[in-house]
């Protein structure tokens, strides 16, 4: 069977026409730089050769898409540091592996995200003065039952704490986009007669009139 991929970008540009046309000025990019180097510095103040933030990110990821695959969320929650903290831009902040584990594996284990398949990085960038990875991470979904691949993105930058552990994530996106890309999967799986109760009562809710 032939993969064919698709996005929702296309409809999210039509029904938000203005979405990505507000720009900031140069002093307000200075000033968000300043900031997000306080606040890095503030987590670690330690320093790691590429070399060696190349090779922990490379565990992260493979650590993930193992527990994509088994469906343990616990070794991903023990990637990170104790007090890790772990920004999520629609549910908040969570500190510590203690309000991280619950909230992943509610996520993971409940629809869509018990129908998301794996976590790869499309791309990734190095910071060795803050010890960050930056990386879009694509969230694709099971097959509905064509052959068709929906998913939705984020950006998320990590801070390397040392030892192989991770001690802040932010993970930042547009919750609209992956309500989007969540309905199309379900209206394709209802046409095919391979949508699941689960995703028909999301459905239900989230749906809208389109």
């Amino acid at each position: 069977m032939q993969l064919r991929r698709t996005t929702d970008d296309d409809s999210e540009r039509e029904e938000n026409p203005e979405q990505g046309l507000h720009l900031p000025d140069d002093t307000t990019e200075a000033r968000q730089i300043q900031v997000e180097r306080v606040l890095v510095l503030g987590v670690t103040s330690k320093t790691f050769t590429r070399d060696e933030l190349a090779a922990a990110f490379e565990k992260f990821e493979a650590t993930v898409d193992r527990a994509a695959q088994t469906r343990d969320w616990d070794p991903w929650v023990d990637q990170y540091s104790p007090d890790v903290t772990y920004v999520e831009h629609a549910m908040g902040t969570m500190h510590g592996r203690d309000e991280v584990r619950p909230w992943i594996w509610a996520t993971m284990e409940t629809f869509p995200g018990s129908y998301m398949t794996s976590f790869p990085s499309l791309w990734s960038v190095i910071d060795e003065s803050t010890g960050r990875i930056i990386c879009e991470l694509d969230n694709p979904m099971r097959d509905p039952g064509d052959g068709t691949i929906i998913s939705a993105t984020n950006i998320s930058i990590l801070t390397y704490a040392g030892d192989g552990q991770w001690c802040r994530q932010e993970d930042i996106y547009n919750p609209l986009r992956f309500v989007a890309a969540t309905r199309k999967w379900c209206r394709k799986a209802q046409e095919l007669g391979t949508l699941p109760d689960e995703a028909a009562e999301w459905l239900r809710q989230f749906g809208g009139n389109k």
